[in-house]
């Protein structure tokens, strides 16, 4: 029979080496930053508003504001979404739920799947656009003009 300290020196030494089994098996980071990570000013000229802020997370999530003011008739919340590198562009889907501004219910979603690519602090972009009712009734816009972009970056130092 063993004594307890050498069955907790025992459980001590195996429990610190499968932790550092499990450490050697993290995914690795690269030294590199994905280039869509950040935030961005984008214009979109086929938006019923066409200034957006969006944020891409090294996640793969992202999020989209704009000013609730381009429809007269439906509100609608900020967009979330998703995106992954495809090759040498960014290629993604994010969401919005739209409301009636004169009853306060439910009016419907937007989905908006888009392709960008890259260049420093720049971006351009296609999309296309599926906007479902309340009913779950699906109405497909054309594909749109190309989006633009700029990072928000930090003033240069003096």
């Amino acid at each position: 029979m063993r004594s307890s300290r050498s069955n907790r020196l025992f459980v001590f030494v195996a429990t610190s080496l499968i932790g550092l089994a499990g450490c050697a098996t993290l995914p690795r980071t690269t030294a590199e930053p994905v280039p869509i990570v950040g935030t961005w000013v984008v214009r979109d000229p086929m938006a019923p508003f066409p200034y957006h802020m969006y944020v891409f997370n090294a996640d793969g999530t992202m999020q989209q504001a704009n000013p609730d003011a381009g429809d007269p008739h439906s509100s609608d919340s900020d967009g979330k979404g998703v995106w992954a590198i495809r090759g040498d562009r960014v290629v993604g889907r994010w969401v919005e739920i739209t409301a009636d501004r004169a009853t306060h219910k439910y009016s419907g979603r937007n989905e908006i799947s888009f392709e960008i690519r890259v260049t420093g602090d720049t971006l351009t972009g296609t999309e296309s656009v599926k906007l479902y009712d309340a009913n779950e009734k699906l109405t497909e816009l054309p594909a749109g003009p190309v989006f633009h972009g700029t990072r928000v970056t930090l003033p240069s130092s003096r």
